[in-house]
């Protein structure tokens, strides 16, 4: 069976995806903007520790430094010695932003250990490679899916996800059980979320679906003990793989920007231990509190929020990673606007180091504002711009450029009187309008009656077109012969 177009094009955006972006945005690390390196990196392991410290690199010049020591010690404890070459290249970069210090005072890379690395590497690679052959010469089908799969793991933790994405894909060939089909899929997720490439995220959580559906089906059958939710049975080991495809379809929606579904499939998640290896892996569930927390403040009603947030058991345990988010969700509930922007302002560099969050910040805040000033506005027929300066804690003049981009919008349905500094909400006049809708209702009548007299008057002229002599008789024998 060969590789099908979907992964084909996987492959091709695979190999060819840049490691960063050339845009630039540096985030400050200061009192204002309290940021805590050691704990953040305390929350991740493997490849991902190294990834988010090369992005911390790229965009926080006042701790470069400090993340650049703290990325070589991890690569020592990984065997991808090709990582530093990616870190030492982003460090050059952002010192041309700023003052920092030269490499020779940074930690060095062991040269030694680099070398004995990839020479275990070759060889590990090569005993690999040997064994799939010989499995492929005796048509051992198990084995031969065992030999891509580990060719598979061995490429992605040295980065060549190109080829670890070939080994994958090649095992599907060979998969005898819905559950062998499943783990492909999941380990493509990961692969794909370490990749950062949200567009076929959802291609892969179809097929594990399918197969999750097929491999429970089979497991259930001589174990009837479980219970249905959904129409779907249920065990704890689905209820692990289901929260692992709800988390990549939320990434997915939420790198695509669609923030609705992100929130949707991120309130939805299951508590933090049905992850599984995936909760640090890939993820702190401290990231979830504020990817889904963000997104539901940028799309959700109160209620909602209130129903789905702030009531929901299992995301609650998600923010008591990161206790601010309460605090903001907490504050926007109340009407308190003011508080709500100073903690995105505080946190935002928190939210900026982020490698899945960062390019999706400015837009997340500013769809929290606005729909901020729309919640406060709404009460109000009139309102000085001096109180929402106040509530909001901006200049007048801020105030009042935000609130004209939301009239230019459509969003806030009123005018800004400038030069009293008031914004007054656009009056509705519903005696006019019950009339104008009246006037219309009679005119749709008049029409429909008109037409229906003129058609009685065809008719009772004869000048309406008949059928061709013999036609309903040929009709009638036709349906009859049907």
């Amino acid at each position: 069976m060969e590789v099908d177009l979907v992964e084909e094009t996987l492959q091709s955006s695979v190999s060819h995806q840049a490691p960063h972006s050339h845009h630039i945005v540096t985030v400050p690390v200061d009192d204002a903007h309290p940021f805590d390196l050691e704990g953040y990196v305390a929350n991740y392991s493997g490849r991902t520790v190294i990834t988010r410290l090369i992005h911390i690199v790229h965009i926080c010049p006042s701790i470069a430094s400090e993340a650049f020591n703290l990325a070589v010690q991890h690569i020592h404890q990984s065997r991808d010695p090709l990582l530093y070459q990616q870190l030492l290249s982003t460090y050059e970069v952002s010192g041309l932003q700023g003052a920092l210090p030269p490499v020779s005072d940074l930690k060095p890379l062991d040269t030694n250990w680099a070398d004995s690395t990839m020479a275990k590497n070759q060889a590990e690679k090569l005993k690999l490679e040997v064994e799939l052959k010989s499995y492929t010469n005796n048509m051992i089908k198990e084995s031969i899916r065992m030999g891509h799969r580990d060719l598979g793991d061995f490429h992605r933790s040295l980065g060549d996800f190109a080829t670890a994405l070939k080994h994958y894909t090649k095992s599907r060939e060979f998969c005898t059980t819905s559950q062998h089909v499943l783990d492909m899929c999941l380990s493509v997720l990961e692969l794909l979320i370490e990749q950062k490439n949200y567009s076929h995220l959802p291609t892969y959580v179809f097929k594990a679906d399918a197969a999750l559906d097929a491999a429970n089906s089979a497991a259930t059958a001589t174990q009837p003990a479980t219970t249905t939710i959904g129409g779907k049975k249920r065990s704890p080991e689905r209820d692990s793989v289901q929260t692992k495809l709800d988390f990549a379809t939320a990434l997915s929606n939420l790198g695509q920007g669609s923030y609705e579904k992100a929130a949707f499939h991120f309130l939805k998640l299951g508590p933090p231990k049905e992850l599984g290896d995936w909760a640090g892996k890939l993820v702190a569930p401290g990231d979830i509190a504020i990817y889904g927390t963000l997104c539901a403040l940028a799309t959700y009603s109160r209620s909602a929020l209130k129903a789905q947030v702030l009531d929901n058991a299992d995301f609650s345990i998600y923010i008591e990673q990161e206790p601010y988010i309460r605090e903001l969700v907490e504050s926007y509930m109340s009407s308190n606007f003011k508080t709500v922007l100073e903690l995105l302002t505080r946190y935002s560099t928190r939210h900026y180091i982020d490698i899945h969050l960062a390019g999706h910040v400015h837009d997340l805040t500013a769809l929290i504002r606005n729909w901020a000033i729309v919640l406060y506005f709404q009460p109000f027929s009139s309102i000085k711009l001096s109180r929402m300066s106040t509530a909001f804690g901006w200049t007048i003049d801020q105030v009042e450029k935000h609130v004209v981009d939301l009239i230019q919008s459509g969003e806030i349905k009123a005018r800004v009187d400038s030069q009293n500094k008031i914004l007054q909400a656009k009056q509705t006049d519903y005696r006019a309008d019950l009339f104008a809708r009246s006037i219309k209702a009679a005119k749709d009548i008049q029409s429909a009656n008109r037409k229906l007299l003129l058609r009685m008057r065809l008719q009772q002229a004869d000048l309406i077109v008949k059928p061709p002599k013999g036609h309903h008789g040929l009709v009638m024998e036709y349906m009859q012969g049907e």
